[in-house]
């Protein structure tokens, strides 16, 4: 059931005082409804090595998330197979029991975002999590687990959030680039695959992001869309609403910083959720696969296992781990991108991640 708290779809456009408030509380700093601002501006301009930093440039940029919902075959659960949800929806940490507790539980919309920074850029990623990747056809293989998500840059040009100039989707085995308009980047080594698309949520405008149904590769909206049955998520640092129903317009989902107490970055060595190094642990029970032997096990990956399969010199999981270097790839002029970083938790750079 969605939340009492939970906003109209009339009062999408906010102020900024009220945004600003919103951040702050949710970010557990310390303030006073006379100095809305001070602090989270303080947090940033000190750098995102705090969680109120994180909190807040990660929640000025997050995508408005649409999601296609297919509702046909057992295993879609009426729709709810294709709900955004956090790893331990489940209340446990294992990656063993995803598929088999998705129809029991709650899946509360969440996406895990993680902040890296150079001097000239910040590189915000957002990983939105299925328990199961599935399908309604016997010659499909399924999955447990499922992780795919976008890789935000934005330059750092003095003002407080910066300005947001390209995008990198995770779509399965393939990464997708694009730049809004206006963008001082174009194509580098890899061709650009469109625009990015923006519209306005709480006063001030996010990208927008699509997943398919089933398999829930991801891309810049439209090239992918919902088709039929889907799901609008809009982000918050308070609020995680599970869906009405396989067609709902106005949900929202909880940002979750992936380094943090309830992140996945300091369970990387958990062998209950990973079977090694940035891939989740799966296997073929609760009735996975339509068909025998096409229930694939270990088949999702964390932002630090993500690859694309022909993008030459990014090596698999440099998306998250080293992602100015792939920004110098993807866009051009690379000679834009500082490849120091000031802070990346993945590299083991910057203030401790368990510190506010």
């Amino acid at each position: 059931m969605r939340s009492s708290l939970r906003r109209s779809p009339v009062v999408l456009a906010l102020t900024t005082v009220t945004t600003a408030l919103t951040l702050l509380t949710a970010c557990g700093e310390g303030m006073s409804e006379d100095d809305p601002f001070g602090q989270a501006s303080q947090a940033l301009l000190n750098g995102v090595g705090s969680t109120a930093a994180r909190a807040a440039l990660t929640k000025r940029w997050a995508p408005i998330h649409y999601q296609d919902v297919d509702v046909t075959g057992s295993h879609s659960l009426g729709g709810k197979s294709d709900f955004i949800s956090r790893v331990d929806f489940d209340g446990d940490w294992s990656g063993t029991n995803n598929w088999d507790n998705t129809g029991s539980r709650a899946l509360t919309g969440h996406a895990y975002q993680s902040v890296v920074e150079t001097s000239s850029h910040w590189y915000l990623l957002y990983t939105f999590f299925h328990p199961r990747d599935w399908s309604d056809s016997i010659f499909d293989t399924e999955h447990e687990n499922d992780g795919e998500g976008v890789l935000l840059v934005v330059k750092r040009d003095g003002s407080e959030y910066g300005a947001l100039v390209g995008a990198v989707t995770v779509a399965h085995k393939d990464f997708f680039s694009y730049v809004p308009s206006g963008s001082p980047l174009t194509s580098g080594s890899e061709s650009l695959d469109g625009t990015l698309s923006l519209a306005t949520f709480e006063g001030v405008s996010h990208p927008i992001t699509a997943q398919e149904a089933k398999g829930h590769g991801l891309k810049a909206w439209p090239y992918y869309d919902i088709v039929g049955d889907g799901v609008k998520y809009y982000p918050s640092l308070t609020l995680a609403e599970q869906p009405d129903s396989a067609t709902d317009s106005d949900v929202r989902y909880k940002l979750l910083d992936i380094y943090g107490s309830e992140g996945l970055w300091q369970r990387r060595d958990l062998t209950t959720l990973f079977v090694s190094d940035g891939t989740f642990r799966g296997d073929t029970g609760g009735g996975c696969g339509l068909a025998a032997g096409n229930c694939g096990t270990n088949s999702a990956n964390a932002p630090w296992g993500w690859d694309d399969q022909n993008d030459g010199p990014i090596l698999r999981g440099e998306i998250a781990k080293d992602p100015a270097k792939l920004a110098a790839y993807y866009f051009s002029p690379s000679s834009q991108f500082s490849t120091t970083y000031t802070f990346n938790p993945f590299k083991g750079i910057g203030a401790d991640p368990n510190q506010p």
